[in-house]
């Protein structure tokens, strides 16, 4: 399972309708090594003028690198990710995460580009 999930949460979702920010809260306590990673590249991007910045530090284990990978590549965990920190989301693998000003189209279509996926290809990454 991806997220832990409070039984008011599955409820509301039975209902049809579920709180966003209670949803957010969900996925920081449940994938607290992603949130981590995202709050901090968030931070960084906040504290200058630039239009992105991006982490190519490796998941310290399994665990770290499964969090990114459910956070980043489930579609309705991201963009309650990117509505909650008013940015955009985008990787490449585990250890190339960044993230963009809203209004960074050319640096966010630069990083998703094929030519940009290949070339962040690295050897040692092959099994992250």
């Amino acid at each position: 399972m991806s997220l832990t999930v409070p039984p008011e949460l599955i409820d509301q979702a039975a209902k049809g309708k579920v709180d966003e920010q209670a949803f957010v809260d969900c996925v920081r306590d449940s994938l607290p090594y992603a949130w981590s990673v995202v709050t901090r590249l968030v931070d960084e991007l906040h504290a200058t003028d630039a239009k992105a910045t991006y982490n190519e530090i490796a998941p310290p284990d399994e665990k770290g690198y499964g969090q990114l990978f459910r956070m980043l590549a489930s579609t309705s965990i991201r963009g309650a990710m990117e509505r909650h920190f008013g940015v955009q989301l985008a990787f490449q693998n585990c250890c190339k995460v960044a993230v963009f000003q809203p209004d960074a189209t050319e640096e966010y279509a630069a990083f998703i580009t094929l030519e940009a996926q290949i070339l962040n290809q690295k050897p040692e990454l092959v099994d992250c």
